[in-house]
């Protein structure tokens, strides 16, 4: 019996967007852990933008050409999806102006998080119910962006201690 805690069966096609959602949930747990421990807001803002520009910026566009193209302009999952893309990118430019105080980060999880909430629960759905085998092959064999890997690259792991 499928409940609503139940994993979903996901496409093939639609699996490299989940593990990146899975990457998107860490970073608004890191948020959130940080102001939690009372982390500077700039701290916060710095490792976010940098993900944001590493991370977010190719999934974003790599949903934006290959999944959201997928269905007519004026469908109400696309436009959300869209709108929601256009959000954080704003919200990014306002950490890049030092716009990094709790209420700013806290807004950019609360979004990021709902907009993978949606993905996954009415978009993702939504395509793999409603495309067809040759489109869902076809999304399958473009847009390979690659795994996460900005934490690699970062120096500064303010989720893990106050310091």
């Amino acid at each position: 019996m499928k409940t609503e805690n139940s994993p979903i069966k996901r496409n093939p096609a639609l699996v490299r967007f989940s593990k990146d959602h899975h990457h998107g949930l860490l970073l608004v747990w890191k948020i959130r852990e940080g102001i939690r421990r009372g982390v500077a807001g700039e701290r916060i803002g710095e490792y976010a933008l940098f993900f944001f520009d590493k991370e977010l910026v190719p999934h974003f566009a790599d949903e934006e050409k290959n999944l959201f193209t997928k269905l007519p302009a004026g469908n109400i999952l696309r436009v959300k999806a869209e709108a929601d893309h256009v959000e954080m990118r704003r919200m990014a430019e306002g950490f890049r102006e030092g716009k990094c105080g709790k209420e700013d980060l806290e807004n950019f999880a609360q979004l990021l998080e709902g907009h993978i909430r949606f993905e996954e629960r009415q978009l993702f759905n939504h395509l793999q119910d409603n495309l067809s085998e040759a489109e869902l092959e076809q999304i399958e064999n473009t847009g390979l962006h690659g795994s996460c890997a900005a934490d690699e690259a970062w120096h500064d792991e303010f989720w893990k201690s106050n310091t």
